[in-house]
Parts: structure tokens; sequence; C-alpha cells
């Protein structure tokens, strides 16, 4: 009765199902979304604690881990979360991983006294293996390569 109304069936009356979401979890995909779970819970663990029990020591070190908690989350969060407006707020935030770890790597080496102690990103994440560098450039990578 469609045609009479002048209204068209929606998806699921018509058994036409929406395209599911562009899974961004799959082969090295879901290294990469492990890997930012795992960064994530570090950071948001060490920042939670350095704010709480010492924030006066080293406060822009310590707020700059949390930053960097929140931007591991949030690519967590859209990596899991998948679909092409997900793979794209990815790619931005990648892109600006990379730069807060170019920068405050760069920074923590040039003026060592602006941190008493470090941050995620201090010394480009030597105290994390230099998984802070490397991994926004393999995310950036890989979904640039998922959007194909």
């Amino acid at each position: 009765m469609a045609g009479e109304t002048g209204v068209s069936p929606s998806a699921s009356e018509s058994g036409i199902q929406p395209a599911p979401a562009a899974r961004l979890v799959k082969g090295p995909g879901l290294l990469l979304v492990w890997l930012y779970g795992v960064m994530s819970v570090g950071a948001v663990s060490r920042s939670v604690y350095q704010i709480a029990t010492e924030y006066d020591r080293a406060p822009l070190a310590y707020s700059l881990s949390a930053i960097a908690a929140v931007v591991y989350a949030f690519i967590t969060y859209t990596l899991f979360r998948g679909g092409e407006r997900a793979r794209r707020a990815a790619l931005v935030c990648c892109a600006a991983e990379l730069v807060g770890v170019l920068t405050v790597g760069t920074w923590t080496l040039a003026d060592p006294s602006a941190f008493p102690d470090a941050t995620v990103w201090s010394d480009y994440g030597m105290g994390y293996l230099f998984i802070p560098v490397l991994l926004p450039v393999t995310g950036m990578l890989w979904l640039r390569r998922a959007r194909r």
C-alpha cells in the first residue's frame, strides 16, 4: 500500500537492511585497538593516581598524561565503533596524538626542568617502549588503508 499513500516502505519493511558499519577491528586493526586499549588503561591509571596523590609536584606532566589518556580512550572507542565517520575521527585523533607526542617529547628533551616527573609522551614515550610515538603512525597507516 506504500504506492497508494505516497510513502515508501522503511528499510526493514522492504527487507533491505542498512549496510553495516565498516569494521576497523579486523586483522592488524584488532592488534591496534588492543594496544590503544592497553595504553588507555595505563594512561588513565597513571594520571588519576598522580593527579590524586601528587599533583602539586608536576601539574603540567600529570595534566598532559590525562590528556593522553583521553586521546587514547577516544581512539579506542572510534576504532571499536567502526564506520567511515569513526575512521575519519580516529585518523584526525591519531594525527593530533602524533603532534602531541612529538611536541611533548621534544619539549621534555629541550627543557627537562619543566617536567619534574615524566608524562606518557615524555622522551617520545621511552617509558612505554616508544609505543606512544609508533602507535599513531601505525594507526594512521591502518586507517588510510581501511578506507579502501
